[in-house]
């Protein structure tokens, strides 16, 4: 797929985001104004945050998915790791901005006798609308996160995750409300406060690992090997690097064949192994291949 191609995906992916993310921003703002519920309040402002980040990936797909120029020889996709991190930290903002609403509120319910509210019946309806709505986007962010090999766009899928789990919390804590049991709005605020705090430092930590060029995964590595092993003409695999690039790897290759081969034989068979990697790995964005002479051991 060309950087055209994954460009076009992204922005078509987040443009269909951003407008159903406005349309639950108002949403759940209405609902929480006119039903009484400051939890869904508290959701459509983050909904209006998922807004911004929206914005963001979609001028990360334009530079990101510019071709390579003097300057950058190896392109820019970096940059898309690099907003992956940012968005990572704003999920794990937007769990301190949960956890330490909840903490004031269960404080003023147990020691200041402060009730909570019970909000409208139709606010819990919104709020389990918008897990359905968000667990959709979650599922098809990532399956275009997967075509475009985007890092940002794969942060945006778990956005929608975290959004999914938060409006569960609102949900469960709108359902103790109606119930009587006020404490339990904050208590489920806390716990989701902590499942959406782990999805961002799990975000930014591969962000990170696509920055600082970490190696591939093992089954991937595994995968390489048994390409290359399968032609006879190879005698030893002498160095095999890896290195991530956004979600793409770059891969550099050191093989043994004889001696005797002539220079054009050797670069016919390191030609062939070097188009069945690139087209075998799917993840594999160019393959490096350098030939050694192999002399059998008398």
């Amino acid at each position: 797929m060309s950087l055209i191609e994954e460009e076009k995906i992204i922005k078509k992916n987040t443009l269909f985001t951003m407008f159903i993310n406005s349309i639950l921003a108002v949403g759940k703002m209405l609902a929480g104004i006119f039903g009484n519920s400051a939890v869904l309040i508290s959701d459509a402002v983050n909904s209006i945050g998922d807004i911004a980040t929206n914005i963001v990936v979609y001028i990360s797909a334009i530079f990101s998915r510019k071709e390579s120029d003097s300057d950058h020889p190896y392109g820019h996709e970096k940059i898309d790791s690099i907003i992956s991190i940012i968005l990572g930290f704003a999920i794990i903002v937007t769990a301190y901005q949960v956890g330490k609403a909840a903490v004031i509120k269960l404080y003023d319910f147990f020691a200041n006798g402060v009730a909570i509210t019970s909000p409208a019946w139709y606010a819990l309806v919104v709020a389990a609308l918008t897990i359905v709505v968000k667990e959709y986007l979650f599922r098809k962010t990532k399956k275009d996160a997967k075509k475009s090999k985007s890092g940002a766009l794969m942060a945006q899928a778990w956005d929608h995750r975290s959004d999914s789990i938060s409006s569960f919390g609102a949900m469960i804590g709108i359902s103790g409300v109606l119930l009587g049991f006020g404490f339990m709005d904050p208590i489920a605020s806390i716990v989701i406060g902590l499942f959406i705090l782990r999805m961002g430092i799990k975000i930014v930590l591969s962000g990170v690992s696509q920055v600082v060029d970490k190696s591939a995964d093992e089954q991937t590595e595994e995968k390489i090997k048994t390409i290359i092993l399968q032609h006879k003409e190879i005698r030893s695999i002498d160095e095999l690097k890896t290195r991530m690039f956004g979600l793409k790897v770059y891969v550099d290759l050191e093989i043994g064949m004889d001696y005797s081969y002539t220079l054009e034989k050797a670069h016919d068979i390191a030609e062939i192994i070097h188009e069945e990697i690139e087209n075998q790995v799917p993840d594999v964005l160019h393959c490096m291949i350098h030939i050694n002479p192999y002399y059998p051991k008398k």
